[in-house]
Formats: C-alpha cells, structure tokens, sequence
C-alpha cells in the first residue's frame, strides 16, 4: 500500500502546534511542495494564510496551492491526506477553502469538521463545541470569538454551525453525526458508506477518540474512500502518530544562538494576549517598546526608526525588546477598511524584524497572522524545520542554516489565543534560562 502522507493547507502557521519534525512551507510553487512531498516526516504543511484574507483572495490562494499540488503529486507513490487546518475556534474561511479543495482534488467522498483541540481546552461532545476554561465547558458561541467581526457565529452546534456557514446550501439535518459513542464504537463500516461530499462532524473529548477515529480513516482510505478534513491540530496528532518531541519544552533553552538574548514581536490584539503581554512586561531584563499605530501610515519612518533603535540599545545591554501594538481597539467603516489598517500594521512590523540586531539569539511572535508574516515577510524563509513545542500549542521552528541574516535561530510561533496568563511569559524564562550575554559594540 502507497505510504500515507498528511497533506495541511493552514490558514495561519499555527496548525503545527501538536507535531514535530515536519516542514512549514510559505510557498507553494510545484518545486517547494514536491520537497514536502519528498521529505521523511509524514506531513508537512503549506502556510496560506488565508485567515487574513478576503474571502474571494483565500479562494484564489487555495485554488493555487491545489493546482501546483496536483503536479507535484504526479509520479509520486503517496497516498494523499488532505487537511484544512483552522483552528481560531471556529472562525476561518469555511465552507470556501473546503468548497475550492473539493473542486480541484476531488471528488471527495465526505468532508468531515474535526474542531476539537485539547491543548487549547476545546471538546466537542454531542456535536457541541465547548472550551473548557475557569473550571467549566462554555459553548463556544457564549465566547469572545464568536463575536468576530469577520468570522462570527451564532451556534456551537455544529449541524446548525454548517447550515449557517454554507447558508443553507448544507441544512442541519443532512449532516451526518459522528458522536463520541460512535467513535468509541469504531465508525469503519459507517466511513464506507458516506459518499458525495457528505458533511460529516466529529465528537472528541481525548486524543484516545481521535487515535481511535484516524484508524478507521486510514481503513477506509485503504479501501479507496476519499475525504477532506476542516480541522484543528490535534486530528494531526492522531494522523501522525509521533514519538516525543527530540527537544524538551523545558530545555529550548539549548537551542538560542550563541546565548545572546532574544526579542518578542506582539501583534495580537484578543484580550488574552494582552494580559499576557501585561505579565510578560514583569519580568526582569523585558524592554517595553510600544508601537502606537494611532500614527500609521504617516508616520511609518519615524515610528520604525525609534523601534529599531530601542531594540538595538537593548540588545546590547543583553535585554531583551518587547515590541507590541497599542492596544486600543479601532473601528472601522467596513471590512475592506479594517484590513488595509492591518496591512499597514503589518508592514511596519515586518520592517522592524529586518532590521533586528543581526546577533539575535530567538525571536517570539505573538499572534497567528503576526506570525505567518514574520515567517515569510519578515524573514523570508521558504520552508522552515518544527523543533517542536515550549508550551502545549505553542510551536518553535528554526530558520535555516543558510539564512541570510539569522541562520539556525528558533523562532516561537506563538497563537494569539493559546495559554494562561503567564505563558508568555514562560516561554521567555525557557528561552532565556542560561542567561543573556551583553553584545559588545562594534
């Protein structure tokens, strides 16, 4: 049988936040995927970042990725897995992305919504997506994400949750239902039933259910059933099935370039990454740089040289910047308005990460579009290695030995709505565990 490999399409570059080992693309010429296609981890994942998008402009990236995959793929002795990875508690492009794969890699059999994340508290039970937080599962409806302004929703029911999502074109009822007793039960002869891209949800209070759903998954794929995954990260867990990260979280330390001290970019705005950010200021040798965007675009120069300069006074001193957004929150006439705002805010920040002291010896970034940015913009990196994790659901890759500026640095991919209050943090003392050398002046 044809080796299996798992195939992501990510919205934001967070998705790799259960596995290892693997490569991140941020692009995705036929040439760059057939390298993941080509490399011994059983997946790998494309960074699309359509979650910044425009709806008509994630289409257009995913109908992209797709076409070149589709070459990539010829001649190759796999058994293709394809998964759509969003996991913004429901918020992301669906059913668009899901829509567009269907019509360039299909015909699927089914497509399933697998939303549940145990790193980041979410179960789904009785097709109810709940996030378990201060002691209690809360329908994700009740929570702040639902209330997007982009991607909100009315529902934690997940039937009703497609039926709003497609408009109707997918009603409730017509979506079949995997509960947590099926899973348990095993779903095999249920999964060779499906056919014609039916809409199937899936209940999964532990990794167990996922481990025990997967098995079935790789049954019916070796009995030519087709299918297409909307999902969070843990379902890759399950596919992947990896040994322990080489790397212990506790021991990232090891990997800073030559001991000198690090920097944190914070682009996030949701309340949790605030008070994050609001711990992480406590903590000794933190420089805090805010960034007031209240003076975009006119100001862009002025506000990226004193961000650099104070960055670079710091570094020197074996200090390490916090460089963060204000954070008030704007309002906008419109959509349209809100993301060329975002556009400018992420183009200042880029700029700052090109022009970080050249001895960084890490780099954090906060927020999962901030981090798609730093990754493919801001540092320009084609493909990158995963290390592993520093926290549960909070990744680390490493920028390639020949890397123009910052060869073998690890940089944390950091989402905007994993962790505690103090995760950020912790992330900043594992990083920071030896001690940070002052840089001498040239």
């Amino acid at each position: 049988m044809a080796q299996t490999k798992v195939i992501v399409l990510d919205d934001d570059p967070t998705g790799s936040q259960t596995v290892h080992g693997c490569l991140l693309l941020m692009q995705w010429d036929t040439a760059t995927l057939r390298e993941g296609l080509d490399d011994a981890a059983p997946l790998f994942f494309v960074l699309t970042n359509t979650r910044a998008l425009p709806a008509a402009r994630a289409a257009d990236v995913t109908r992209a990725v797709c076409r070149n995959l589709k070459q990539a793929l010829v001649g190759c002795e796999l058994h293709p897995i394809v998964v759509s990875r969003s996991d913004s508690t429901l918020r992301g492009h669906y059913p668009v992305e899901t829509d567009v794969i269907a019509q360039e890699l299909g015909p699927f059999d089914a497509h399933f919504l697998v939303p549940a994340f145990f790193e980041g508290g979410r179960v789904t039970r009785d097709s109810v997506h709940y996030l378990r937080a201060d002691g209690r599962e809360i329908p994700v409806h009740e929570t702040e994400f639902a209330r997007d302004s982009v991607f909100g929703y009315r529902t934690s029911y997940l039937p009703d949750y497609v039926a709003e999502k497609t408009k109707g074109r997918i009603s409730a009822a017509a979506v079949v239902r995997l509960t947590l007793a099926d899973i348990r039960a095993g779903v095999a002869e249920k999964l060779l039933s499906l056919r014609d891209n039916a809409c199937v949800v899936v209940d999964a209070e532990t990794q167990a259910d996922l481990d025990r759903f997967t098995d079935d998954v790789l049954r019916a794929a070796a009995a030519d059933k087709r299918f297409l995954f909307r999902s969070a990260a843990s379902l890759l867990t399950s596919f992947a099935r990896l040994p322990p990260q080489p790397v212990a979280p506790e021991a990232m330390s090891q990997c800073v370039r030559s001991g000198h001290a690090g920097a944190v970019i914070v682009g996030s705005h949701v309340p949790k990454s605030t008070r994050q950010l609001q711990a992480l200021l406590k903590e000794p040798d933190i420089v805090p740089i805010e960034v007031d965007v209240a003076h975009l675009p006119h100001d862009a120069g002025a506000l990226l040289a004193a961000v650099v300069t104070g960055a670079e006074r710091a570094h020197r001193a074996g200090k390490t910047p916090a460089i963060y957004t204000s954070r008030v929150e704007r309002t906008f006439p419109d959509h349209a308005a809100r993301l060329a705002f975002g556009e400018q805010v992420s183009q200042l920040l880029m700029d700052v990460v090109r022009n970080l002291p050249l001895t960084l010896g890490w780099l954090v970034s906060k927020g999962g579009i901030t981090s798609n940015d730093v990754l493919s913009t801001g540092l320009g990196l084609r493909t990158a290695r995963l290390l592993g994790q520093i926290l549960p659901g909070v990744s680390v890759v490493r920028c390639p030995a020949d890397h123009a500026r910052y060869s073998d640095m690890p940089v944390v991919i950091f989402p905007g709505n994993v962790g505690d209050d103090q995760a950020l943090a912790t992330v900043y003392r594992r990083l920071s565990a030896v001690g940070a050398k002052p840089v001498a002046p040239n």
